[in-house]
C-alpha cells in the first residue's frame, strides 16, 4: 500500500496518488452500480473502501478513515439484504421510507454526528472534527438505508457532498473534491431512478394483491 500511495499521477498540475485515483474511481463505480441497482455494487464497495482507508490516514482525517471501516461492514450487510430483496420481475427491490423511518434517519445523523465529532475531538483524531464526524455519520446513515433498499439514502448522500466537498479541498484532495462532485449528479440521477422503481413496484404489488 506505500508503493500505492507513494507514487502517482499529476492532473492540471496537482498530484494524486494511485491509491486516491483507484479508490475514487471505484467509489465513483459504486454510486453508477448502485443506480442499477446490481449485486457488483457492494464487492467493488469492498475495493474502495481498502484504498480510501489508506489515503485518508496518510492525511490524518481520521473520522473519514474509520467510516471505511464501518462501510466495509455494512458492505457485508448490503450484499447479503440485496440478494434477498432479488426479485425476477424488479431487480432488487426498493421503496420509498415511511414516516418513521426518516425520522429515525434525520435522528441518528444529527446525534451520531455530535457523539462522533466530540470523540474525534477528546482523540484529536482529525483538524476538522465536525464535517469530518458529519461526513463519517451520514455515510453510515446512507449505506444502511441503501442495504435497506431506502429511496432516501441519496437525499443523505446529497448531505454528505455537500459537507465533503469542502472539506477535501481543505484537506488539498483535490481530485477528492472532484470526484464528490461528479458523485453530486449521479446520485440526482440514482434518486430518480430509485423513485421510479419504487413507484413501479408499488403499483405491480397493488395489481398483483388485486389479482389474487
Amino acid at each position: 500500500m506505500d508503493f500505492l500511495l507513494q507514487h502517482g499521477v499529476t492532473v492540471f498540475g496537482q498530484w494524486i496518488s494511485i491509491a486516491e485515483l483507484a479508490g475514487q474511481v471505484l467509489a465513483l463505480a459504486v454510486v453508477f452500480l448502485a443506480d442499477r441497482r446490481t449485486l457488483w455494487t457492494w464487492p467493488v464497495q469492498v475495493g474502495a473502501t481498502i484504498l480510501l482507508f489508506s489515503v485518508y490516514v496518510s492525511a490524518h482525517l481520521g473520522g473519514l478513515a474509520s467510516r471505511q471501516v464501518a462501510i466495509l461492514a455494512i458492505s457485508l450487510y448490503g450484499w447479503w439484504a440485496w440478494r434477498r430483496r432479488t426479485d425476477p420481475v424488479n431487480g432488487v427491490v426498493v421503496r420509498t421510507g415511511r414516516p418513521a423511518e426518516r425520522w429515525a434517519m434525520a435522528g441518528a445523523f444529527a446525534v451520531g454526528t455530535v457523539a462522533m465529532a466530540l470523540v474525534l475531538q477528546a482523540l484529536n483524531a482529525s483538524w476538522a472534527p465536525w464535517p469530518d464526524a458529519a461526513i463519517f455519520v451520514g455515510t453510515l446513515v446512507a449505506f444502511g438505508a441503501q442495504g435497506a433498499g431506502l429511496v432516501e439514502f441519496w437525499g443523505v448522500w446529497l448531505v454528505v457532498d455537500a459537507i465533503g466537498v469542502p472539506l477535501q479541498i481543505s484537506s488539498g484532495l483535490y481530485f477528492s473534491a472532484a470526484i464528490y462532485l461528479v458523485f453530486a449528479v449521479l446520485v440526482v440521477h440514482g434518486w430518480w431512478n430509485w423513485n421510479r422503481s419504487a413507484k413501479r413496484v408499488a403499483v405491480h404489488r397493488a395489481v398483483t394483491a388485486a389479482s389474487s
